[in-house]
């Protein structure tokens, strides 16, 4: 597992060539796998884990392999809803590692997402999953994900991110997340029309059968603190996950199992229950029993309906915020300044987190009450202590997410 850490210095590598080799140096898991592949930008870890729900609910034995990790590797490679135990994770780890060590005699580099990929493949192997949900890391068509055939592809919402990786334009990324579309697969998304006609265009051009979900079709009936209530296509669903963001995230989800040939029979008589149990971390995530709501939103399109969100379900809150150096920070600053009384700023633990002065001249610019801490737990304190009658919001990455719940697990001073 340390080793497996110690990857991270390989940083981000873009392209299939590595994972090509590794899968096939491993026997190539992930022929004969059954999975859907879900991209977009935002909420794509939101659908990935209620149509991982909406499966398990059915009776499937589902896994999943979804990325970023909040607080342990494990929880990115799940089956039935469990996290893969660390005994399984060694005993991989133990067949890949002498494979990973002779590719880089090759002059082969190994990046640490690659090997994780590899590990999620082998062990729904290994465990016979009847289907994967996969999600893509970054973009699509070059993301080491994508070298799976899937049953379905997915492509949630795409927006402004990755632009040293996946260009400068909406196109250039619409471009790289439609890779993962192929041909004769049904593919799904939710996409604002710049975005659709390039995903159309593709889709046509290599023969994929697309659906676009109307937006018109839901109806949001409440958006409470724990669940979004709403109506698609005349049905009533409950959906464990706060915010009307998540509505759309369940429609999409509905519509992707549905292009399963289990559906009729097996899937749709399942939809509410899978939607109602769905749990996901950090999103929107209120802690039980305190004032603190954990949120994991870094994209300027995804803090604009997090604020939206917030403000509906639990008015001014107390913002700490802690982002990485490649995000949209001062998009994200500005969105996030109307929320808030009070702003404390902290980085994240990350060798890519942004600088905490640079971060502070920004938020300077849209807010009035700012003050920079040390660290997340530092930041989270302060916000405690000043707080008033507000909840605090904690969010801008996984990784200050992670940070604060650590210091949160670590013992805190209540006020």
């Amino acid at each position: 597992m340390a080793w497996l850490e110690s990857l991270s210095s390989q940083g981000i590598k873009f392209g299939l060539d590595n994972m090509k080799e590794l899968l096939d140096r491993l026997g190539n898991p992930q022929e004969g796998l059954r999975a859907i592949h879900v991209a977009g930008s935002d909420g794509k870890g939101s659908v990935c884990a209620m149509i991982e729900s909406i499966l398990n609910a059915s009776g499937m034995r589902a896994g999943a392999f979804t990325s970023p990790h909040v607080l342990e590797f494990n929880e990115c490679i799940r089956i039935e809803g469990e996290p893969v135990s660390e005994g399984d994770m060694v005993f991989i780890l133990s067949k890949i590692r002498p494979i990973v060590d002779s590719m880089a005699s090759d002059g082969m580099q190994c990046t640490q997402f690659e090997v994780l990929t590899a590990i999620a493949f082998e062990f729904f192997s290994m465990v016979e999953a009847d289907i994967a949900v996969i999600e893509v890391g970054m973009g699509g068509r070059l993301d080491c994900t994508n070298v799976i055939v899937p049953d379905v592809s997915v492509i949630n919402n795409v927006g402004m991110e990755h632009t040293g990786f996946l260009g400068g334009t909406i196109e250039e990324i619409a471009y790289q997340k439609a890779g993962i579309m192929k041909p004769g697969v049904p593919c799904v998304t939710i996409n604002r029309d710049e975005v659709y006609s390039c995903l159309e265009s593709y889709a046509k051009e290599i023969g994929c059968p697309i659906t676009r979900v109307n937006p018109d079709d839901i109806e949001i009936i409440s958006n409470e603190v724990d669940r979004v209530e709403m109506i698609y296509k005349g049905e009533f669903y409950t959906v464990g996950l706060p915010g009307r963001m998540q509505a759309r995230n369940a429609a999409v989800a509905i519509e992707a199992v549905s292009c399963l040939p289990e559906f009729a029979d097996t899937i749709e008589p399942n939809l509410s229950e899978g939607l109602s149990w769905v749990s996901w971390p950090c999103r929107m995530q209120k802690l039980m029993g305190e004032p603190i709501i954990l949120d994991v939103t870094h994209t300027l399109d995804g803090a604009k309906c997090l604020s939206k969100d917030v403000e509906e379900i639990y008015g001014k809150v107390v913002l700490v915020l802690g982002m990485l150096s490649d995000k949209n920070i001062d998009g994200v600053s500005e969105v996030l300044s109307k929320l808030a009384v009070k702003v404390f700023i902290a980085p994240p633990a990350s060798p890519r987190a942004a600088s905490p002065q640079d971060m502070l001249e920004i938020m300077r610019r849209y807010h009035d009450d700012v003050t920079l801490c040390l660290t997340v737990g530092d930041a989270l304190q302060a916000a405690l202590d000043s707080r008033g009658d507000e909840n605090v919001l904690v969010t801008g990455s996984f990784r200050t997410a992670e940070d604060a719940l650590r210091w949160i697990q670590s013992g805190y001073a209540k006020s």
